[in-house]
């Protein structure tokens, strides 16, 4: 049988030093964790998938691709034309609100001015028994106080005074004279008073009118 040749170490193989790192991070004689030295420094980071080296935040990134802006001005779009539609929703209700609410004031005003209207013969002569003394006391006087008392809650007045200039926009004149003692047409006696609910004249006041002389 042949012997297989064997291979004589080599006086290099010898004396070659048998070399180790260890790796562990605990120093198993101290139990104090290690700290890597710039040797044991990982190089950067390469691709999970590929295995290929790159540096972060490198031009790989920037070819990302760009996402489509048109769908981006579609949304702004259309966000601007519902801002508009609300907007003008918003504008239309304030002003059918105001719209409501002047309705609402009128309705009232001329409610109120149909109730004094169907009660001014009354009114008129609870004016004409308190100017002849039949309002001092008595039950008659109570009742006449309550009743004036409740309209001008819903804003009737009685107005009309001598000596107070003519006024034709709240005024009858059912008598005219000329005085020299006058410098501006005059009231100079009431002979039916008026009645108005807020601006609303009801009945104006009926009075003689004095003027000044040509």
């Amino acid at each position: 049988m042949t012997d297989q040749p064997q291979h004589a170490a080599s006086p290099a193989d010898e004396n070659a030093e048998v070399r180790f790192t260890d790796k562990r991070r605990v120093d198993p004689e101290t139990g104090e964790v290690r700290h890597p030295t710039a040797d044991h420094v990982a190089g950067p980071p390469g691709d999970p998938l590929t295995g290929a080296v790159g540096a972060v935040g490198d031009a790989g990134d920037a070819a990302a691709p760009v996402g489509d802006t048109g769908e981006l001005d579609a949304a702004r779009s259309m966000a601007a034309e519902r801002l508009e539609d609300l907007q003008r929703v918003q504008a239309e209700y304030v002003n059918y609100r105001r719209r409501v609410d002047r309705d609402r004031a009128l309705a009232h005003e001329l409610a109120v001015a149909g109730v004094v209207e169907a009660l001014l013969p009354v009114l008129d002569e609870v004016e004409l028994a308190r100017q002849h003394g039949e309002l001092a006391d008595g039950p008659f006087a109570s009742i006449a106080e309550k009743l004036e008392q409740t309209l001008a809650r819903f804003g009737w007045e009685r107005y009309g005074a001598a000596d107070e200039p003519f006024d034709p926009t709240v005024h009858e004149a059912l008598m005219h004279t000329e005085s020299p003692e006058v410098t501006e047409p005059t009231v100079t006696q009431v002979l039916q008073p008026g009645h108005r609910v807020g601006d609303r004249i009801i009945r104006a006041a009926r009075v003689a009118v004095t003027a000044p002389e040509d």
